[in-house]
């Protein structure tokens, strides 16, 4: 039957249902609340298996993931096929794009894996990227745990996903929850919006 990420993340309370205020604006029935998982080490073992998995043979030689999500992604796959980790962090000046700031992560010619947790629209995926760019590497794999926008995000390179999850997201002004009156939370908070 293989790993099922769906109901994994459904019995460690990580999907939830409720009426959520999406860092895009958006409101949504349903919401990834991916530290629930992330903060079970035992939990995460078993989904970064499952990410090495379908990586079959590929050779790797570094597990790189942006900050915050993705570095814990990254540490244990690496620690899983005994190669280094990195990490993809704010570049400095308050800037938007990412940068591998705190050590030289790599060597000429490493082949890297790059994974994150949840993909909606793939912007720190594609700042990991463009900050590899800055290395002598070669992209070797991209690979997610949730792809909420079933396959229709362009990286500019084929990536993977444990799971596709089709997550309806609504303007908040044609949301049928906030027609019906039901609170509206900002997840990570335990406030409403």
């Amino acid at each position: 039957m293989g790993f099922e990420l769906e109901r994994t993340l459904e019995e460690c309370g990580a999907l939830t249902e409720g009426h959520f205020l999406l860092s895009s604006g958006k409101h949504s029935d349903r919401y990834v609340e991916k530290f629930h998982l992330l903060r079970k080490p035992a939990v995460l073992q078993d989904v970064c298996s499952a990410m090495i998995e379908k990586l079959g043979g590929t050779r790797i030689d570094v597990v790189a993931g942006p900050t915050t999500g993705g570095i814990l992604i990254a540490a244990e796959i690496a620690r899983q096929l005994g190669v280094r980790a990195a990490y993809a962090e704010r570049a400095d000046g308050g800037s938007l794009a990412r940068a591998f700031r705190r050590v030289d992560y790599f060597e000429p010619g490493d082949r890297v894996m790059v994974v994150d947790d949840i993909l909606t629209t793939g912007g720190s995926l594609r700042e990991t990227m463009d900050a590899l760019s800055n290395h002598d590497v070669e992209l070797a794999s991209v690979m997610v745990m949730v792809d909420r926008s079933m396959g229709r995000t362009d990286l500019g390179f084929p990536y993977q996903a444990l799971t596709q999850m089709d997550v309806p997201a609504w303007d908040p002004d044609g949301c049928p929850l906030c027609e019906q009156g039901v609170a509206l939370v900002k997840p990570g908070t335990t406030q409403q919006a």
